[in-house]
């Protein structure tokens, strides 16, 4: 069998059947993922790297990579605790909503918003079994159109060459080992022209993925168009962030500089782990 595919997922359904649930984030006896844990993912900020990349998208992101999100957005990823996909997804367009509300223009209002996952390597794949980041998308499109907002998901991207691991690499190191990883998919699906393009990702820890990936996906746009974006369920936190660029300034404010949205407001009810 499968573990990361549709036997997995019997697999994981049987297992919720004899063993009892906890916790992703603090293994708690109870839902998948408690009510304290998800409240920390209903929290969005602006990403910050500690450095900022050249080229980093305005990115926003649900809740910190820290304390009990960790875990819980690790056993997703790793472990194939495909039960967390439903409070992840719902995290994910959370941050969508936020980063769409915080455009400096208000260019992003009212358009069609396509989500384009970051697509993940060929080894990683294969290890896990399945495309989480794909199953991500989707759970944050169907929120997010429940919430009316004109969503879809986008596979523009693709992988090309390899990168190795990227775990102990400082920041230039891992801008360096993407570099040209990423390429537009050789079929592009159709992109309507006033579409905003959201790039999504589980985390952001140095953002050099959401960089190189951006610099691919930027080919597509108009430069006088929306930038663009880009949302994760989470980001490492940064006691000392670097200032904002300029130019980082001038795309896009803090979702909350003038108030939140409703959309925003809507979609930070507590997220159900059940």
């Amino acid at each position: 069998m499968n573990p990361g595919g549709v036997d997995g997922g019997l697999l994981a359904a049987l297992a919720d059947l004899v063993l009892p649930r906890t916790c992703a984030g603090c293994a708690v006896p109870g839902p998948v993922l408690c009510r304290r844990c998800a409240a920390l993912l209903t929290r969005p900020q602006l990403a910050q790297p500690r450095r900022f990349p050249s080229g980093f998208p305005p990115t926003v992101a649900a809740g910190p990579y820290a304390g009990p999100v960790r875990p819980a957005v690790n056993a997703f990823k790793e472990r194939g605790r495909a039960e967390l996909a439903r409070p992840l997804g719902t995290a994910l367009a959370l941050a969508v909503a936020a980063v769409l509300s915080g455009t400096a223009d208000g260019s992003a209002a009212g358009r069609p918003v396509l989500l384009v996952p970051v697509p993940s390597g060929r080894a990683a794949l294969r290890v896990r079994g399945r495309d989480h980041v794909r199953e991500l998308t989707g759970r944050a499109v169907a929120e997010l159109r429940a919430a009316g907002v004109p969503a879809a998901t986008a596979r523009l991207l693709r992988r090309a060459g390899r990168a190795r691991d990227s775990a102990g690499l400082s920041a230039a190191q891992r801008r360096a080992n993407l570099a040209g990883t990423f390429v537009l998919a050789p079929r592009l699906p159709a992109v309507p022209g006033d579409a905003v393009l959201v790039l999504v990702d589980d985390v952001v820890t140095t953002g050099a993925t959401l960089t190189e990936a951006s610099a691919a996906l930027g080919a597509t746009r108009p430069e006088a168009d929306t930038p663009v974006l880009a949302a994760v369920i989470a980001a490492t936190p940064r006691r000392d962030p670097a200032p904002l660029p300029p130019e980082f300034r001038a795309r896009v404010l803090s979702p909350y500089g003038t108030g939140r949205s409703d959309l925003v407001d809507r979609l930070s009810r507590p997220i159900s782990g059940d």
